[in-house]
């Protein structure tokens, strides 16, 4: 095999349409433009969106709500869901990710909701904690740090 002997596959180039190249191209005269009128024009034709005059799709949708930039989200784990883990583990949001309890970290971190039992002391850090989940960290013998 030599470079000047490589081609493509047959049918994977096909040639651009030649317009303006005489009659006998077949696409001469009008350049497939047709007889004048806003498209035959140079620079002619109308901008994305442009509905000839009636009023916009984009503009007859109402709007509705806004995104608040100071929102703050947080990955949630609930109580009952950690007693997957050993007694004296050291939990944090590295291990529930690595576990597959939470599906993704949250920017903010992970928030622990007291839905659930917890029936083992363990040690949780996490960004926030609810006040019923912290009772029940407590209660369990165990230790909950706010990072």
């Amino acid at each position: 095999m030599k470079l000047h002997t490589i081609a493509p596959a047959d049918g994977a180039v096909k040639s651009s349409k030649r317009i303006g190249r005489g009659i006998g191209s077949g696409h001469g005269k009008t350049s497939t433009k047709g007889h004048k009128g806003q498209w035959a024009r140079s620079g002619g034709g109308v901008r994305p969106g442009f509905e000839g005059g009636q009023m916009p799709l984009t503009r007859r949708i109402p709007k509705r709500g806004f995104n608040n930039q100071f929102s703050v989200e947080y990955s949630i784990v609930n109580l009952g869901d950690l007693n997957a883990f050993e007694e004296g583990t050291l939990i944090n949001a590295d291990l529930l990710l690595d576990e597959g309890i939470i599906g993704k970290l949250s920017v903010s971190g992970v928030k622990v909701l007291g839905d659930g039992e917890l029936t083992k002391p363990l040690t949780i850090q996490a960004a926030k904690f609810s006040k019923s989940a912290l009772e029940k960290i407590e209660k369990a013998g165990g230790k909950a740090e706010v990072l």
